[in-house]
């Protein structure tokens, strides 16, 4: 087995903010979308989300002024072109992914960040292509008073968890991908004596109710001035083109649609 990546330079930064990742790789992400998506639109949709959540964490870091390094935490492997040109173009910081499951793999991340010598660590993940840019900051703040911070999702989950110290427990007896994430998670803490604060809830984008949801927010996000929107124009673009996609499937081809049998 190959060590784990460390594309990174010594710094005086001691909090590290890190994006967690999947490649763009048909078959392999959004599959909760497909159908009525296809597995190719879904991972372009997942690559625009992963592009909008380091551009905005950047954008984040700037604007508040934070202290902070950047990470793109990579699956399956940092070798991939996607996260190379993600390293090259915005100046992000890659780390690998290991572990056989999602709790694994973050705690593995939190881990590895702490051993370098960062006091506080903030994860988020990439399907809140919306978030506001002050929860970031938000979240950082929260740490310099509670040992955690987590960022509720309106499906159960969370979308953001911070750490001041490694908390390998934390993630380990979770139902992922259940709406028992977010409350699972506040009583393992609470067993842990941690002292706990969350961000603003946000919905994330797993479910085609999530979608829609997406696709009625960018609609409206449109007709704001332009230096008022929310959405890239990236983000906006894939979701106006699988918007007019879905409309023409569930005219023609109802049943695949809805994903039905």
């Amino acid at each position: 087995m190959k060590p784990p990546a460390s594309h990174s330079t010594p710094s005086s930064h001691t909090a590290a903010l890190v994006v967690f990742a999947k490649a763009p790789i048909p078959g392999q992400v959004k599959t909760r979308l497909c159908p009525p998506l296809t597995p190719d639109e879904a991972a372009t949709l997942h690559g625009s989300f992963v592009l909008d959540t380091v551009e905005r964490t950047k954008a984040a870091t700037r604007r508040f002024d934070l202290p902070v390094d950047r990470y793109l935490a990579c699956a399956p492997s940092s070798d991939h072109a996607f996260f190379k040109i993600m390293e090259a173009r915005q100046g992000i910081r890659l780390i690998d992914q290991m572990g056989d499951g999602l709790g694994e793999r973050m705690a593995g991340v939190f881990d590895r960040l702490f051993a370098r010598g960062y006091q506080s660590v903030v994860l988020v993940g990439t399907d809140v292509p919306t978030l506001p840019l002050d929860e970031y900051q938000r979240a950082f703040s929260l740490l310099k008073s509670h040992d955690l911070v987590l960022g509720p999702a309106r499906d159960g989950g969370y979308y953001l968890v911070g750490l001041t110290r490694p908390e390998p427990g934390l993630f380990t007896g979770i139902p992922w991908s259940t709406d028992l994430v977010l409350r699972t998670t506040e009583e393992k803490a609470r067993s842990l004596g941690l002292a706990m604060a969350l961000t603003a809830p946000w919905r994330d984008a797993d479910t085609i109710d999530d979608l829609t949801a997406l696709i009625e927010a960018d609609r409206l996000d449109r007709n704001k001035p332009k230096h008022e929107r929310v959405f890239s124009s990236r983000t906006s673009g894939a979701l106006q083109l699988i918007a007019e996609r879905l409309r023409v499937r569930l005219t023609h081809y109802p049943s695949t649609a809805r994903g039905a049998p």
